[in-house]
This record gives structure tokens, C-alpha cells and sequence, in this order.
């Protein structure tokens, strides 16, 4: 299968608009919704969800952290019933609006230092696999973390996902950051040519390590998300 472009969308709250949902759209295969927690209300939820389904883009759950202040990137110390609970909440949220439009839940991706947590740490993983089989849906993540090792152990479908615009540490853990920072487009393309190529990709050290995966990520709050979206595209389509 061919590699797909995936972003995380509906990261607003009311009249205060983040991202660059409109103009990501078209260029996207998947989003990735916000679901009440870190970022997303009601009728933000439903307002992406209709639009993205309008542009045939699959639709998947983006549960955060319970911390709309620090926009889901700050960890917390969650026993695993606790990360179940949170997550089942926002994506049964966001599968009553897919239903109403007719629309299928296609995957689950945790957001942010949900995200990173649940790759270090097995048991918050499978409390995260345990929505995914109630929904029978695969869930997006990083190879070579508990990510995959604990969707492959439970049977649970896994997309394996590269950035390419965030860093890579030493160890292949992603570099998160508070603030959105601009990339270029021109190495938002290098790094995705390199991956796509030669299945590597450069750390903060230089050092250059393996990646897999399935899905390229372009995260939507990016000041310059449309741009960087738009040159890994190209990058995709002609690899």
C-alpha cells in the first residue's frame, strides 16, 4: 500500500481557531480529530467532522490528556484504568458524530504526551488497545515502541507513523514541543525522501537510524502546516 498523509485536525475550542484544517483537507488522506480533552467542543467536533467527510478524508479519534491549557503536551502520572476511562470517553464522543453523519470511525491516534507516554509504557498502551478492539479499529504509532509491540500482541491492526515536522532524539523518540515552530518545506521534503528511499531518518545528533512506516504525519498547527503538507505530496506521489 502506498505510504498515506495524515493530520491531526479540530484543535480549536469556540471562537479561538487553531490550525489549518480548510487548506489541509484536500491534501490529506486521514484526520486525526480532536476530541474534547486537549483541544476540540462540540461544535468544532461536528464541524470537522462534516467537512471532512465532504473531502472522502478517513476519520479517526485523537484523544488527549485531560489538560486543555497545556494543550495535551505536558505529561501526567495516570494509572492505566484511568487512560482507558479518558480515551474510551473521547472517542465514544466522536463516534456519536460519525454516526449521525453516516460515517465510519476509521482509527485511533493518542495525541501528544499521551502519545509519547503510551510508547514507553505497555500498560497505558494496552488500556488504549483496549478501546481500539471495542471499536474494532486499527490505531496509529511508532515502530519499534510499546506502540506496536502491544497492537501486535493483541491483534490490534497498526500504522506505523513518521514526522516530518519534529525531530528525532538519539534513541528514535520524537522531539515534542510546546509551541508550534515553522518548518521548511524544502526539509520537510528531504526528510520525507530520505525515509521514503533509504528508511532512515537524521537525529538532533547527526546520526542517521532506521524508520518504518505507513503514514506521514503534518501537524495542522504548524504556521506554515499547508505548505509543508503540500511538498511532502509531491514527495509521496513521486516516490
Amino acid at each position: 500500500m502506498p505510504v498515506s498523509l495524515n493530520s491531526d485536525l479540530g484543535e480549536s475550542f469556540g471562537i479561538h481557531s487553531f490550525g489549518n484544517d480548510d487548506a489541509l483537507l484536500p491534501l490529506v488522506d486521514a484526520a486525526n480529530v480532536a476530541c474534547g480533552f486537549h483541544a476540540g467542543d462540540p461544535v468544532g467536533i461536528h464541524q470537522t467532522v462534516t467537512k471532512a467527510a465532504a473531502a472522502g478524508v478517513a476519520i479517526g479519534a485523537h484523544p488527549g490528556l485531560p489538560d486543555a491549557v497545556g494543550f495535551g503536551r505536558r505529561e501526567m502520572k495516570l494509572f492505566s484504568d484511568e487512560v482507558r476511562a479518558l480515551v474510551l470517553y473521547q472517542v465514544a464522543a466522536l463516534k456519536g458524530y460519525l454516526d449521525a453523519e453516516g460515517v465510519p470511525l476509521r482509527h485511533i491516534k493518542p495525541h501528544g504526551s499521551l502519545y509519547g507516554m503510551a510508547a514507553r509504557d505497555e500498560e497505558l498502551m494496552d488500556a488504549i488497545c483496549d478501546v481500539a478492539v471495542q471499536y474494532g479499529v486499527p490505531v496509529y504509532g511508532m515502530a519499534g515502541t510499546a506502540h506496536e509491540r502491544v497492537a501486535a500482541r493483541r491483534g490490534v491492526p497498526f500504522v506505523a507513523e513518521f514526522y516530518v515536522d519534529l525531530g528525532y532524539r538519539y534513541d528514535g523518540s520524537l522531539a515534542i514541543v510546546r509551541r508550534p515552530h515553522a518548518t521548511a518545506p524544502r526539509l520537510a521534503a528531504d526528510r520525507a525522501r530520505l525515509a521514503l528511499t533509504d528508511g532512515l531518518v537524521e537525529t538532533d545528533s547527526g546520526r542517521r537510524i532506521p524508520v518504518r512506516f505507513d503514514s506521514i504525519c503534518v501537524h495542522s498547527d504548524t504556521p506554515n502546516a499547508v505548505e509543508v503538507a503540500t511538498a511532502v505530496r509531491q514527495v509521496i506521489q513521486s516516490a
